[in-house]
C-alpha cells in the first residue's frame, strides 16, 4: 500500500487556500456570510494560514437545519472559514483515495453519479438475465449511515494511508468537530451531512465494504451509491448468504448495521427500485413517487413565478432539469405529457392574492 507523508505543508499553503476558496466560493458569491468573508479576503485566509501551520486553528460551531430531498435531512452548515479548510483538505486528499476506489462507487465522484449507477445497473442485470434466465437482486441500506460513522475508525482507516502527523491532527479536528445523536457506546459518531469533507469521508469508510464484497464476496455485480448498495446473482438463496456476510461484516469491521426496513432480494422481473428508477429486464422508468414528485414541484414552481417569487429562466432550470432526468429512462409518454401540462399551467390565468400585486411575468 502506497503512503503519503509530508502533505500537511501542501494543504495549508496560502496558494491552496486561495484555490479552495475559488473552489468554494462558485455558486455562493450572493451569500451574505461568502460576502462578508470575501470583503477582507486576504485578511481571513492569511489569519486561517497561520493558525493551521502553528497548530492554532480550531473548527468552528455548525449552524442545522432541515431540508426535503425529498425526504426530511438534518444540515449541519459550518462557517465559510472551516469550509475553506475543508476544500483544502479535499483537493489533497480527494486524489489519493480516489485511486483506490472500486469502479462501481458512484456517490460524489467525478464522471460518476446516480444516471451512471443505474445505467450498469441496466448493463449488469442484462448480462445475469441473458445469461442464466433470470436475475434476482439484493439491494440494502444502512441504518442511520452519517450520524452512526465511527470516528475512531474513520481515522484509522484514513491513517493507513496518511502518514503525516500534522495532518492527522487536523484530521481529528475535522471528525471531531461534530457529534451525533446516535448511540455513542461504542464510540463518538456522526459526520454532518452538508460538508464537503462528509462526502470523502462518507467514500472512505464505505470503501472497506466495497472491497469486502469485490474481492473476498466475489461479487462481480455489486454497484454502491453513498450507503445504498446492490448485488445482482441468478440464485436468491446465494444472495440470502451474501446478506448475512455483508451484515456481519459491517457490524464487526465499521459498527454499522443494515436497515431492517430496507434490505430485500427482488426478481429482476418485478423491478430493482434504485437512485429514483425501476429497471426491469428491458426497460427503465421513473419510480412512481419521483413521477409524482415532478408533477407537484413543477406546478409548485409555476406558482412561483406567477406570483414573481422567481424569474423566467429559473423556472426554465427546473422544467430543464426534470426533463433531463426523464430522458435517462423510458419515458417519451411521460415527457409528453409534463410539456403539455407544464404548458398548460404557464398559461392558465393566475390567482392574485394579497401578497402577490405585481403583473405575472410572460413566457413566449
Amino acid at each position: 500500500m502506497k503512503v503519503y507523508r509530508n502533505l500537511f505543508e501542501k494543504i495549508v499553503s496560502v496558494e491552496n487556500l486561495l484555490e479552495a476558496w475559488d473552489d468554494f466560493k462558485r455558486g455562493k458569491r450572493r451569500k451574505a456570510d461568502v460576502q462578508l468573508f470575501e470583503r477582507h479576503l486576504g485578511d481571513n485566509l492569511f489569519k486561517l494560514h497561520r493558525e493551521l501551520i502553528h497548530k492554532r486553528y480550531r473548527h468552528g460551531e455548525y449552524v442545522d437545519f432541515y431540508v426535503h430531498d425529498p425526504k426530511l435531512r438534518h444540515i449541519h452548515k459550518a462557517a465559510v472559514r472551516d469550509r475553506v479548510v475543508h476544500h483544502a483538505v479535499f483537493r489533497l486528499l480527494n486524489p489519493i483515495f480516489e485511486s483506490t476506489f472500486v469502479a462501481d462507487s458512484y456517490s460524489c465522484r467525478k464522471y460518476k453519479g446516480t444516471h451512471k449507477g443505474v445505467e450498469r445497473l441496466g448493463i449488469y442485470a442484462r448480462k445475469v438475465f441473458q445469461t442464466k434466465g433470470k436475475c434476482f437482486a439484493l439491494k440494502c441500506d444502512i441504518r442511520q449511515f452519517f450520524p452512526t460513522i465511527n470516528h475512531q475508525i474513520l481515522l484509522e482507516i484514513i491513517g493507513r494511508r496518511i502518514k503525516d502527523r500534522d495532518l492527522m491532527d487536523l484530521m481529528k479536528i475535522i471528525v471531531e468537530s461534530f457529534a451525533s445523536d446516535a448511540d455513542q457506546t461504542t464510540g463518538i459518531k456522526g459526520a454532518p451531512i452538508g460538508n464537503l469533507t462528509s462526502q470523502l469521508f462518507a467514500n472512505i469508510y464505505m470503501n472497506e465494504l466495497d472491497q469486502f464484497a469485490k474481492h473476498e464476496l466475489k461479487a462481480k455485480f455489486y454497484l454502491r451509491y453513498t450507503d445504498d448498495f446492490v448485488i445482482l446473482h441468478h440464485d436468491d438463496k446465494y444472495l440470502a448468504l451474501l446478506k448475512d456476510k455483508i451484515a456481519d461484516f459491517l457490524k464487526t469491521r465499521l459498527d454499522l448495521s443494515l436497515h431492517p426496513n430496507k434490505v430485500e432480494i427482488r426478481k429482476l422481473r418485478q423491478g430493482i427500485d434504485y437512485l429514483g428508477y425501476v429497471s426491469l429486464p428491458y426497460a427503465r422508468v421513473p419510480r412512481a413517487k419521483v413521477r409524482r414528485r415532478i408533477f407537484r414541484k413543477l406546478r409548485h414552481r409555476v406558482r412561483q413565478f406567477k406570483a414573481g417569487l422567481i424569474n423566467e429562466e429559473s423556472l426554465m432550470r427546473s422544467f430543464d432539469s426534470y426533463m433531463g432526468f426523464l430522458v435517462h429512462a423510458n419515458s417519451h409518454k411521460l415527457r409528453e405529457k409534463l410539456l403539455q401540462q407544464f404548458w398548460q399551467w404557464v398559461k392558465e390565468p393566475s390567482q392574485k392574492t394579497k401578497r402577490d400585486s405585481r403583473p405575472a411575468a410572460h413566457i413566449d
